[in-house]
């Protein structure tokens, strides 16, 4: 393929490329398929699921981001129930607790809250079976070619010709993608630099017996831990022990992204047990730091980003305030701007 850096945008929207295969960039790419438009994604992991990942271990999976999401648009039930099906998610009556400001325990506000089964990527999985996913593939730059857009993957391959390129990755690395590409935008933009994500680190371990009987859940006021669940306690996920997941601050992991993975399991594990006072040592420790996991509090989100003239959009729970559920709103909306794009410009003469 030809890039020239000096060739227009395509006015007609036909073929679209999404950078990432998490909600949001299913979301895009179911609706844009449905459309008629011709769709491929780029992961750069084995399997989707972005944020919302599970971790394997010898007796099933450990969910080691997002550990429920919420329902409250009918519009993202609908989605789930008719694109993933109902087999893939199930509400998690779990017994959810918060620490107040005096230390006193309170329960969760009621509500349903749900998990995907057995892990959470089963639900993404499901997504992406119909789709055209081209996984471990890192996309590093956006190239002109013969009047749409080329993606540049780090062993310097070219992946096709796009009239549209859609990126789902987090602010930073979209940001770092779009300074590496000749795509005209400007990448000072508040947009792209206004709605940051946290660092934050996991633990993932087990016990042979539940450390926090009576307590599938709990957000506590220590200021190493933050979030702690029982995984083992949510639906299909039956193991011989008990694997607790813990989550630290968002503060504390931007204070340590370099320490030592061993320290930091130290660490969570000493504030999980002041909380619990576990009867024994976990059996298994494993961690995982997520650079860029959660989304700050910073006002009024745009819920996406699309840029007409160069044919180039940005989608994510972090342009949504953060919630799983933004990241469905977040790729329908944008998918909807395409669409409407795509209908209001001239037809070029080119076949579908």
């Amino acid at each position: 393929m030809q890039i020239d850096n000096d060739s227009p945008v395509r006015d007609v929207i036909r073929t679209v490329a999404i950078v990432g295969s998490g909600l949001s960039g299913l979301t895009a790419a179911i609706f844009l398929e449905e459309a008629g438009l011709s769709v491929t994604l780029f992961e750069k992991s084995r399997g989707p699921g972005g944020r919302l990942a599970a971790k394997r271990v010898p007796d099933g999976a450990v969910d080691i981001g997002a550990q429920y999401f919420t329902i409250r648009d009918p519009a993202f039930r609908r989605f789930l129930e008719s694109r993933a099906g109902n087999d893939t998610f199930e509400e998690w009556r779990g017994q959810l607790r918060f620490q107040q400001e005096d230390g006193r325990w309170t329960d969760f506000v009621a509500g349903p809250r749900y998990v995907g089964v057995p892990r959470m990527t089963a639900i993404f999985r499901a997504l992406a079976t119909d789709l055209s996913v081209v996984y471990e593939t890192r996309i590093a730059r956006i190239e002109r070619a013969t009047g749409g857009w080329a993606l540049i993957d780090t062993n310097g391959a070219v992946q096709g010709d796009f009239d549209a390129v859609l990126i789902t990755a987090p602010p930073v690395q979209a940001r770092d993608l779009l300074l590496a590409s000749d795509t005209g935008l400007d990448t000072s933009a508040h947009e792209l630099t206004d709605f940051p994500l946290d660092a934050c680190w996991t633990v993932m371990a087990k016990f042979r017996e539940n450390p926090c009987p009576g307590t599938d859940g709990f957000s506590c006021r220590h200021p190493v831990l933050q979030w702690a669940a029982n995984n083992s306690s949510k639906p299909g996920r039956e193991s011989d022990g008990s694997w607790w997941v813990l989550h630290a601050r968002a503060d504390w992991s931007e204070a340590h992204q370099e320490a030592e993975a061993d320290w930091v399991a130290r660490q969570l594990l000493a504030a999980f047990g002041t909380c619990t006072n576990p009867s024994s040592l976990p059996e298994t420790v494993m961690t995982h730091r997520w650079l860029y996991a959660k989304t700050r509090e910073s006002g009024e989100h745009p819920g996406h980003l699309w840029y007409p003239q160069q044919r180039i959009g940005l989608c994510g729970d972090w342009l949504a305030g953060g919630r799983v559920e933004g990241a469905f709103q977040s790729g329908r909306a944008l998918a909807e701007a395409i669409l409407t794009a795509r209908e209001a410009a001239p037809d070029d003469g080119r076949s579908g």
